[in-house]
C-alpha cells in the first residue's frame, strides 16, 4: 500500500508551509495540503480538501488538521473520496512530522498509529 499525507489548515500559509517542513524528512512521501476557504480567507473548504485528496498520488491518505471545523470538512470530504482516508485527532505539526518520517522509513501503519496515540488531542 502506498501512503500519502494531507494537511488541512484554516490558514493558507500554514497549509503551504508545513509540507515544506515535512519534505525535509520525507522526500519520497506524497504530501498535499488544503488551506483557507475558497476565497483564501480564514477557514476550510471541502472543495480544496477534495482537490488535495485527488492531487495526492498515494492510494491511501493520512490526514491531519488544525482545528475542529477542519475536522468536520475532512470527514465530509472523506465520505466523497474513493481513497481510504485516515483522520487523526492529534497535534498537527508534531503528528504530521512523525507520520511523514515514519512513512519515509517504511514503518507500517499500525506502528505509526501507535506512535501518534500519545499526541492525541483530548
Amino acid at each position: 500500500m502506498n501512503y500519502g499525507i494531507v494537511i488541512v489548515s484554516h490558514v493558507p500559509e500554514l497549509a503551504q508551509g508545513l509540507p515544506k517542513l515535512l519534505q525535509q524528512v520525507a522526500k519520497d512521501v506524497p504530501i498535499t495540503a488544503a488551506g483557507g476557504t475558497d476565497d483564501d480567507e480564514i477557514g476550510t473548504s471541502v472543495t480544496k480538501i477534495m482537490t488535495a485528496f485527488a492531487d495526492n498520488p498515494a492510494d491511501e491518505l493520512l490526514t491531519f488538521y488544525d482545528l475542529g471545523s477542519a475536522k468536520m470538512n475532512l470527514e465530509l470530504a472523506s465520505e466523497m473520496s474513493d481513497k481510504p482516508i485516515h483522520l487523526y485527532d492529534t497535534a498537527l505539526v508534531e503528528s504530521a512530522y512523525s507520520a511523514a518520517a515514519l512513512l519515509e522509513a517504511g514503518v507500517k501503519l499500525p506502528e505509526i498509529e501507535a506512535q501518534l496515540a500519545p499526541l492525541k488531542i483530548k
